[in-house]
């Protein structure tokens, strides 16, 4: 099975996707992890990741579609998790064209549903708990931060929305709940 996790940042994508690894032995393919992966792995692919990181430039939609290339190319497992990736339509038709080249489906992409403002709530209250407790915190993780990550995500991601539900692949589940409860909804999603 491969699935795709949208929803802001902050939703629990990446929560939830850990959660699929672990329980159907699919493969997370997180965009930040990958070139990370490559810029280290001294690959020609890392070679040209590092180069471009080094600039400060962002890397392009081709470089992160040759990464996914080569994870489609090595072990399956139970299937492929896409978590951030993609955040754009040109992207979410990259990734189709090669899925289809591999002769690989899209089975589900999966919505985590919202409220912006209880989900800030969340984050700020869940940075201040970390920071009592002596925990790492995300730099980006204050209101300001939040509210500009929030605007991109809806420019440039939430039409994959409406472009996934179209396409009939879209089911939506209440990404506010308790984590297992989550998990749960999004287990009946995709079984059901």
């Amino acid at each position: 099975m491969n699935l795709i996790l949208l929803g802001p940042p902050g939703a629990g994508k990446g929560t939830q996707a850990s959660m699929l690894v672990q329980e159907r032995d699919m493969i997370q393919l997180s965009t930040g992890d990958m070139l990370r992966a490559a810029k280290e792995s001294g690959s020609e692919m890392g070679k040209i990741v590092a180069d471009v990181m080094a600039r400060g430039d962002l890397v392009t939609d081709e470089i992160v579609i040759g990464l996914i290339r080569e994870k489609l190319e090595g072990d399956k497992k139970g299937g492929f998790i896409f978590d951030g990736f993609p955040r754009t339509l040109a992207q979410a038709d990259a990734l189709g064209a090669l899925l289809a080249e591999k002769g690989e489906t899209l089975d589900a992409v999966i919505e985590l549903q919202v409220n912006d403002d209880v989900l800030v709530e969340r984050i700020l209250n869940r940075a201040k708990e970390a920071a009592a407790a002596g925990q790492p915190v995300r730099a980006d993780d204050n209101e300001e931060s939040l509210k500009i990550r929030l605007m991109e995500y809806y420019k440039k991601t939430s039409p994959l929305i409406g472009y996934y539900y179209a396409k009939g692949d879209l089911k939506s589940v209440d990404g506010l709940g308790e984590i297992d409860t989550v998990k749960a909804d999004i287990s009946a999603a995709l079984d059901g």
